[in-house]
């Protein structure tokens, strides 16, 4: 007897001194794997017989004949098509195999010249570790001896002539997956059904929405795909979690989606509450009202409560047919928020319950478990924090509500995720720092969060991933116009630096009262007006009114820009509010109890006595309490610089109003030469109502008049107008008759056929309203944040426009950008944050280095403005939603058809496939997906990976990290876009790369890029040689490839 231990003796050396091509081998085992079979290959294909007896009664499904992972996890061996090719060859031509038990025995014969040796295998099988190719911490013994009565052989041909199974075919079918060629279309399904195939939300898409007959609704048969995924997305998470955040792009439909949801709990008899902005209660409404015309989903009898966020600040009264004395508040079972990120702050007001507390406190935390479905377009863009409270309502305000998902602190994690931020901001001057960057600093947690708990869709993500025959095209949008307008056709305006000059000198000082009050007095206000924050830091109010004066400044400004008329409005309002305040002061003296020594605290605000006593609006003061000598002196100097600014304002009337005559030649021109045929719509968009009011006035009868088109005014208030006869002026009714064929006039008013053709309004429209009927929006006035110039133009930028093209119009002040953000800049100086340590900002940047951020970071969206129409995840210095979550690939995943899935099931790990780039960003090289194998992950370079234990990495040809396993996402948006539209292989590439590599046999430089990859995970630096290889373009590494802890599931080969 011998003993072999592969290590001294290797059983595959004794194998191949045994045979020669006068030998016959029996085989006993439960597998054999390509790589062991591939080491005997060169005796193996010279012998006279190879009969295998196979074990083992699952082989059709036994991964191990084509992949072992006992060898994958510590050998990266990408020449396996090669091998799987030469043992397929080996086996179809000569080999024998049948089903058969050797009495649990795993044994190799070698019968040459009538000698027959015994190897035992027990307890391993043919691999490559039996073999002793593969090296083991502890040694293999393996007894060999020879067979002398030929007890062993009679034993294995007993069992052989007996099987009544042949293997072969079944087994080669096994190996054919290991050694086909496969499309990249197949590699992209193939790598994500390992990534998500337990993370997907298949298990509710049917079994439970089939009983409860949710896919026989009316709403659910509206939606189109995307927003089916959606709706299932969304089901999912508020059943797993108790709640979840709808924020696809505007023009997406998440009112359509939000309402499948809520079918689905109608049909589980649940109770549903619809909290929305008051200028959106019709919009909900409309669908809960079985007889309504209107409603398209009248069949489904929806039916559900809806109320105003401003309710939530109401005790009494009613809202609708609802009495908010006596709602029982805690008896919903799901709530759903449109528009929740006017949620996002949790502002404490002192002796005052918020909206926020209030939903939170009688709505969330009380009576029934409540469900959570919030709606929001809003991104998260320059506050990583702005989810924070809007998770709150899930979890409950439970910080440790994901723990087990690996999330221990909610509030940490998002305040980490906002610490990052505001580094990343601080260096976006930089033209190497980009949006990529950021979401490779931020950490995991962060996303793992935004990944469970919300769905994110981009217009751009519809388009480019779904059937957009199916959908309905969205308009095409036009370069936007920019107009350049002066104040004053005139020429006697002065220019807007010049008019800054003249407003730095007001001090502004009477919105700031505690300013002037006395030091003997001083610790009283203190007392009745400053409060320590939850945070613990001090709320001082005279701090605030400070601020406030900043506010003033930057306001007067924007008016300025928005309109001269607007401009003379607040001087105006400015001027009177002084003259009040001076006129007070003159006559305080003659109040009887003007000596009285009040102390702030124990004052009754509505004595009728003390009303000439007191100035301020919830901030009250006692003029007595003041240095009135100081206070005056500061209010007449205001009073004649404003009386001087008002004069040169008025001037300007509408007829030198150069802006205004911009805004009648962009109206003309797009009457004369319309974008699309017939279309005469135009929606005008102030944030002003004062401006749009003025337009309204000075504009309405030129239009009916001269172009016989009817006009309308929204300002969210009650001033709403239209020349149009027969028009009702609510808010709702001016928009039917604005914009009939999406809103379906026609069901409520099918014999009107006059029309609302040209709208002034305010951003009391610019979320939630369908509008596509118009094709032209113009932004009379800039807003300070891009966000809020997407959301109007996303009123007529919507699926399914009627319209082919979109024009979007844009006035800027008439001067350089830079030189106007620099002037706001100036303005705002240092205004204070009065508690940073909510949103995570402290102690990160100094006041003045943050203000610098939020001007760099507004100079690259307003420029980008200038010249695109963009779009939420555009926006420079920002980041979306859409960037951080995986939702999308999920979704691929859970498309998977049974037939793909179990194919998938028996495809071995390690293949690869071959496309060509079709990106213009991309780079030659592999994209390597990864496994980690080990229990806990291996360094920090995988910290932020939220499908851990998976990673991808991009190695371009010449060997550097193009894409970090740090930024899956990104990884997987390349390999997506690299693969999706290849369904077939690409034969050019193909015959290419067998050229290069000879059929896979040479695959050293592909080696030398995993190489890149394992090294890159583990977070150690390699360096390039100068050696080059064979294959064109790939450098050698200097330093030799090490065992690395990773499995190899998949790579893409980019040519």
């Amino acid at each position: 007897m011998k003993i072999i231990n592969n290590q001294d003796v290797l059983l595959i050396d004794e194998l191949k001194l045994a045979l020669n091509q006068n030998s016959s081998i029996y085989i006993a085992t439960n597998y054999f794997s390509i790589p062991s079979v591939f080491e005997l290959l060169e005796k193996l294909d010279n012998l006279n017989s190879i009969k295998i007896l196979i074990d083992n009664t699952d082989v059709e499904k036994d991964l191990r004949f084509s992949y072992d992972e006992k060898e994958i996890k510590s050998y990266h061996n990408l020449t396996q098509k090669f091998k799987a090719d030469k043992v397929f060859q080996l086996i179809k031509d000569k080999v024998e195999i049948r089903e058969g038990s050797v009495g649990g025995q795993k044994f190799i014969l070698t019968e040459t010249n009538a000698v027959t040796n015994y190897f035992m295998l027990v307890p391993h099988d043919l691999n490559l570790i039996s073999l002793g190719i593969m090296s083991t911490e502890q040694p293999i013994f393996i007894n060999s001896f020879e067979d002398t009565n030929n007890q062993y052989l009679s034993i294995f041909n007993n069992v052989w002539n007996s099987s009544k199974r042949d293997l072969k075919e079944i087994i080669l079918k096994s190996i054919t997956r290991s050694a086909q060629q496969y499309a990249p279309e197949q590699l992209y399904k193939f790598t994500l059904h390992n990534i998500f195939q337990n993370k997907t939300i298949d298990e509710i898409s049917e079994q439970r929405l089939s009983r409860t007959g949710f896919k026989e609704t009316e709403v659910w048969k509206m939606l189109f795909n995307f927003q089916k995924d959606a709706v299932l997305g969304a089901i999912d998470k508020i059943e797993t979690f108790g709640g979840c955040i709808i924020a696809d792009s505007v023009g997406l439909g998440k009112t359509f989606e939000a309402l499948a949801v809520m079918k689905y709990y109608n049909l589980r008899n649940d109770r549903i509450l619809v909290l929305c902005p008051k200028k959106l209660r019709e919009n909900w409404l409309i669908y809960s009202l079985i007889s309504d015309v209107r409603n398209i989903l009248a069949k489904d009898r929806m039916n559900f409560d809806v109320l105003n966020h401003t309710d939530l600040s109401r005790e009494k009264g009613t809202s609708g047919l609802i009495n908010l004395e006596t709602i029982n508040w805690g008896n919903y079972d799901l709530v759903v928020i449109d528009e929740s990120h006017n949620f996002r702050n949790n502002d404490p007001r002192k002796n005052t319950v918020s909206r926020y507390q209030r939903l939170m406190r009688d709505i969330i935390k009380t009576g029934v478990k409540t469900k959570v479905l919030m709606l929001s377009a809003t991104p998260v863009n320059t506050r990583m924090n702005d989810i924070k409270n809007q998770i709150a309502f899930i979890t409950e305000q439970n910080d440790t509500a994901l723990s087990e998902f690996g999330i221990s602190s909610i509030d940490q994690t998002l305040r980490k995720a906002q610490q990052k931020f505001n580094a990343w901001l601080k260096d976006n001057h930089n033209e190497n720092t980009n949006r990529d960057s950021l979401v490779t600093t931020l950490n995991g947690d962060y996303f793992k969060i935004l990944d469970l708990l919300t769905i994110a869709r981009s217009r751009k993500h519809i388009e480019k991933y779904y059937d957009i025959t199916d959908i309905g095209k969205f308009p095409e949008r036009l370069k936007p116009i920019a107009k350049y307008s002066d104040f004053d056709t005139g020429k006697a305006f002065p220019q807007m630096d010049n008019v800054n000059n003249l407003l730095n000198a007001l001090n502004l000082k009477f919105y700031s009262p505690l300013y002037f009050v006395r030091d003997d007095k001083k610790k009283s206000y203190e007392e009745k007006y400053d409060y320590i924050t939850s945070t613990g830091s001090v709320f001082r109010q005279v701090e605030r009114e400070d601020s406030l004066i900043h506010l003033m400044r930057v306001n007067l400004l924007k008016r300025l820009e928005s309109s001269i008329h607007s401009f003379r409005l607040t001087l105006t309002s400015l001027w009177n509010q002084v003259e009040y305040l001076s006129d007070k002061i003159k006559t305080i003296h003659q109040n009887e109890y003007f000596d009285t020594d009040f102390d702030i605290n124990e004052v009754e605000f509505d004595d009728d006595r003390l009303e000439d006593l007191i100035i301020g609006g919830k901030v009250k003061v006692l003029l007595q309490d003041l240095d009135l000598v100081k206070f005056k002196e500061y209010i007449e100097d205001d009073k004649k610089r404003l009386e001087e600014l008002i004069a040169m304002a008025s001037v300007v009337d509408p007829t030198r109003d150069a802006k205004l005559e911009d805004l009648k030649n962009l109206i003309i021109d797009k009457l004369e030469n319309p974008i699309n045929e017939g279309n005469k719509k135009v929606i005008v968009f102030s944030a002003f109502a004062d401006t749009v009011l003025y337009l309204h006035e000075h504009l309405a009868t030129w239009l009916l008049e001269e172009h016989h088109l009817y006009t309308a005014l929204v300002t969210g208030g009650d001033v709403n107008k239209s020349n149009m006869p027969n028009c009702r002026l609510d808010l709702n009714s001016i928009l039917i008759h604005f914009s009939p064929l999406s809103k379906k006039r026609n069901a409520i008013y099918p014999d009107e056929k006059n029309q609302i053709d040209i709208l002034f309004c305010t951003d009391c429209i610019s979320e939630g309203q369908n509008l596509q009927d118009c094709d032209y929006l113009v932004n009379y006035d800039i807003h300070w944040n891009p966000v809020r110039i997407i959301q109007r133009f996303g009123r007529i930028d919507r699926i399914g426009s009627i319209n082919d093209k979109i024009q979007l119009v844009n006035f800027f002040p008439n001067l350089a950008l830079d030189s106007y953000i620099d002037l706001i800049g100036r303005v705002k100086g240092r205004m204070q944050l009065l508690d940073t340590s909510a949103t995570g900002d402290d102690n990160i940047i100094d006041e003045t280095a943050h203000q610098n951020q939020d001007l760099e970071y507004r100079r690259k969206q307003l420029k980008q403005l200038q010249t695109q129409v963009l779009d939420l995840e555009d926006i420079e210095g920002g980041i979306s939603i859409t960037d951080l979550t995986f939702n999308d690939f999920k979704i691929d995943a859970d498309r998977l058809s049974p037939a793909e899935r179990e194919a998938f099931q028996l495809t071995p790990k390690g293949i690869f496939a071959l496309t060509e780039n079709n990106i213009e960003d991309g780079n030659k090289g592999v994209i390597f997906c990864l496994k980690d194998t080990h229990s806990a992950m291996d360094g920090d370079k995988l910290s932020n990976n939220i499908i851990y234990p998976f990673t991808l990495c991009y190695i371009t040809a010449k060997g550097t990290v193009f894409i970090p396993s740090a930024n899956p996402k990104r990884g997987l948006d390349y390999y997506k876009k690299l693969c999706l539209g290849h369904s077939e292989l690409l034969p050019n590439l193909v015959a290419e790369f067998n050229q290069q590599t000879k059929s896979g046999r040479y695959m050293e430089g592909y080696k030398e890029l995993l190489e890149v990859a394992l090294q890159h995970c583990k977070g150690v630096s390699t360096e390039m040689g100068l050696n080059s290889l064979a294959l064109p373009g790939i450098s050698r590494l200097s330093n030799k490839s090490t065992v690395a802890p990773y499995e190899l599931i998949s790579y893409l080969i980019i040519k």
